[in-house]
């Protein structure tokens, strides 16, 4: 599990600095996991994205000790919106303990990833969901296929 100097909290002071660091957050995670997007396409995507994070009713950021934002995971009617991990934090657990604490303290069911993006299918499918519905293609009708994913199993994952 990822160190105890990390600190969970549930953001509803979106400040504008706040916004800006985890849109920054938020680049370089799909820089390092979609492999399957073009700059032009993270530019263009990057657009919805402050937006998101203002509106989404839970919105989840851990913190290393100076307060640096780590990651962040957005949840809406139990369903995951957003999970996006720093690009330099990512296999080190902090993934891991937002889901945890976002089914725990939000009852998560849900989760869409794009299918292009392997790792993510896995680690959704080591926490114990499953594929239920593909898409061709992404919510903006781009031709990136999503995988629909549910809990299919209670899971208690301490490794």
């Amino acid at each position: 599990m990822y160190s105890n100097i990390m600190k969970i909290i549930e953001s509803e002071n979106r400040t504008s600095l706040l916004i800006h660091e985890l849109v920054n957050l938020w680049k370089e995670s799909v820089r390092a996991t979609h492999l399957f997007l073009s700059d032009d396409e993270i530019e263009e995507i990057q657009k919805y994205v402050p937006p998101a994070l203002k509106t989404v009713s839970s919105l989840i950021v851990s913190f290393d000790e100076s307060l640096r934002p780590l990651a962040f995971i957005g949840i809406e009617k139990k369903s995951i919106e957003m999970l996006f991990v720093a690009a330099e934090e990512r296999n080190k657990g902090i993934g891991k303990a937002l889901l945890l604490y976002a089914v725990e303290k939000y009852g998560v069911e849900r989760v869409s990833v794009n299918e292009q993006n392997p790792e993510a299918k896995g680690f959704y499918e080591h926490m114990g969901f499953k594929t239920y519905k593909r898409t061709d293609v992404d919510d903006q009708g781009r031709p990136y296929p999503l995988l629909y994913m549910k809990r299919s199993r209670l899971f208690i994952c301490t490794a």
